[in-house]
């Protein structure tokens, strides 16, 4: 891999009560390099660029800003290279709930083609197993914040498996040895050097590396300010230095040595943040100058120089191919995996049931044996109010199906594991639909009949469907409004926000017939107020009241007073739900329309979610 005049530039927001316009900063300057199959070092102080050169090559940048050429094998880049290469995160990004052996399976699955027989993949997951030394762990769980699983070191060697499932000629890793000690992060260099010498190019960014660990790399890129300090053989490095006339003293790492010259030595610690910035930055451009004039620079310009020249004569012969498994395959694995997530969180699904059943018992026992008479109109319409909003507020759970596996999402759709498509609808399938459906089907077999509702097959199923259809909705809801946040806590507002207002114009906190006109069209966007109406006109309708009232209070239903309800009927009309077909139909219809307009709307989001860095 070559790189020819990188230049990177970003813009810098500014505050959002402020005036001032956004300011343009260059984060990588003129950068050129050849990096071959070897251990390859990116090195250099905080904030330098170092992950943003790692980046770039690895076509994982956004482009807006990016200038210069990168070169595989002195051919452009590939449509689908970073398909075709591996890249190993600083977080690591593997499923905690599933084991190390399942990881890598899924990885298998999604990575390799059809055309390997599922005996062939496994044979490859073993061997990686092997290579990697976790065959000991291959059968643990990787471990959550809820669940001990295996070691940092563990970890880390897993996601570095999940690259090689395919055997990449180029494997980038951003600061492999972040979170491990010294032995661990020894131990992983160690398995890259090992690596190395099989043929692959093995690219990385790393901060501060103990000696053991130094003395393994075969080429050094030394970045400053983001600019080119030194870029060529690891081990020419305190020679080019002494040149310059920087001497590393006896014991002294070279990695510390070489970080000290760049941050102007220990003269630079008690000076002020401004002084110390104006001066890395003089002492990076004075650095970069001499490198550009030793003879290492111009070596290494003939070398891209060259390749150029036979760029031009060459024609890429990738084809774009961005997916190795087709679509029902894709949706088939990530479904099975996001089972296993489920039933591996028990805090999430199991907990939700339990509280889910618990409710139901309380509020079977509140509500229990309603009457035909005053008291039950009010028991029946507080206990339907209460499925509905329930459902409404439960739904809040689903703020998390995105956010909290946002990072595993964007690191396998830019690795080629999946479609967007594939992994949004298993996540629909195999985690909202089951949460969703449980808690409905739970509430209605506990409640209905403790409760006393109209005790006939067809108005019990169609109370279980219709709680369903509002959870269904609500739950679609909070996925268009949280999809693509990074936290649920402004998520959680503004959901909260939502369903205060749909609550209000449910029907039951105020009668929507006395509300102002430039109010009232609120009520179509109202949630439970379908499914409330839905559930009264499918109790309500032919319930009479009036025998048991005339017995306690001698009212005759031939000339009622207007505050005698005497029919189901009459409590419908007073709250304005017509009693045509239509009236209740257009409760579904208005459900269903919502539900696909905000699943639409999530996917878009999804779809469209910045998934470069």
């Amino acid at each position: 891999m070559t790189f020819h005049n990188v230049c990177y530039k970003t813009k810098i927001k500014s505050n959002f009560f402020s005036f001032r316009k956004d300011v343009e900063k260059e984060i990588l300057k003129n950068l050129s390099g050849v990096l071959k199959p070897g251990l390859n070092a990116i090195l250099g102080p905080t904030g330098c660029g170092k992950s943003s050169l790692l980046d770039i090559l690895a076509t994982r940048k956004d482009p807006k800003g990016l200038t210069g050429e990168i070169l595989i094998n002195g051919a452009p880049q590939p449509p689908h290279f970073k398909c075709m290469s591996g890249y190993v995160v600083q977080e690591d990004v593997v499923m905690g709930t599933l084991t190390v052996k399942e990881n890598l399976q899924f990885s298998a699955a999604l990575r390799l083609p059809l055309s390997m027989s599922n005996k062939e993949k496994q044979a490859r997951v073993d061997q990686i197993i092997m290579e990697l030394d976790l065959l000991k762990v291959a059968d643990s769980k990787v471990g959550t914040q809820f669940i001990r699983g295996v070691s940092g070191g563990e970890k880390k060697r897993t996601s570095i498996g999940l690259e090689l499932i395919t055997h990449p000629t180029i494997l980038f890793l951003d600061e492999p040895t972040t979170g491990l000690d010294a032995s661990t992060a020894n131990a992983v260099l160690m398995l890259l050097k090992r690596m190395s010498e099989q043929g692959k190019t093995i690219i990385f960014s790393i901060h501060q590396p103990r000696y053991s660990i130094f003395k393994l790399f075969d080429t050094l890129t030394l970045l400053a300010a983001g600019r080119l300090v030194y870029h060529g053989p690891a081990e020419n490095t305190l020679e080019y230095f002494r040149n310059l006339g920087y001497v590393c003293e006896p014991y002294n790492n070279p990695a510390d040595f070489v970080l000290d010259i760049i941050n102007g030595d220990s003269t630079a610690v008690s000076m002020s943040k401004t002084e110390l910035d104006s001066i890395n930055g003089a002492i990076a451009t004075t650095l970069a100058e001499q490198f550009s004039k030793a003879h290492q620079f111009r070596k290494m310009k003939a070398e891209l120089e060259q390749l150029s020249l036979e760029n031009q004569k060459k024609k890429t012969v990738y084809k774009a191919i961005p997916y190795t498994t087709p679509f029902f395959h894709q949706l088939k694995w990530v479904s099975k995996r996001t089972f296993k997530n489920l039933i591996g969180n028990p805090q999430n699904s199991t907990a939700q049931i339990c509280i889910t059943t618990v409710l139901g018992l309380i509020v079977g026992a509140i509500f229990s044996g309603v009457k035909n008479d005053a008291s039950g109109i009010q028991n029946r319409v507080g206990a339907l109010f209460f499925l509905t909003t329930n459902q409404c507020l439960n739904s809040i759970t689903t703020v998390e199906l995105f956010i909290t596996e946002k990072k595993i999402f964007i690191h396998e759709y830019i690795s080629g594991y999946y479609r967007v498509s594939a992994y949004f609808f298993s996540k629909i399938v195999a985690d909202m639909i089951p949460m969703r459906t449980l808690p409905g089907i739970i509430l209605t077999c506990l409640d209905y009949f403790t409760i006393g509702f109209k005790p006939t097959a067809a108005a019990f199923f169609i109370m279980m469907i219709t709680i369903i259809l509002v959870s269904y909705t609500a739950s679609s809801m909070s996925l268009a409004i949280a999809t693509g946040h990074d936290v649920t806590s402004v998520a959680n507002l503004l959901i909260n926000i939502c369903f205060v207002f749909m609550i209000i114009f449910s029907g039951l906190l105020v009668n929507l017939t006395t509300i102002s006109s430039w109010l009232i069209w609120l009520k179509y966007f109202s949630i439970p107020r379908y499914g409330l109406n839905a559930l009264q006109i499918n109790e309500f309708t032919g319930l009479k009241f009036c025998d048991e009232a005339r017995t306690r209070a001698n009212i005759t239903c031939i000339a009622p007073s207007p505050f005698t309800i005497c029919t189901g009927e009459e409590y419908l009309k007073l709250q304005g739900i017509s009693l045509t077909a239509w009236g209740m139909w257009q409760n579904y219809v208005a459900l269903l329309f919502m539900f696909i307009v905000f699943l639409t709307i999530a996917y878009l989001k999804l779809r469209f979610l910045k998934k470069h860095t």
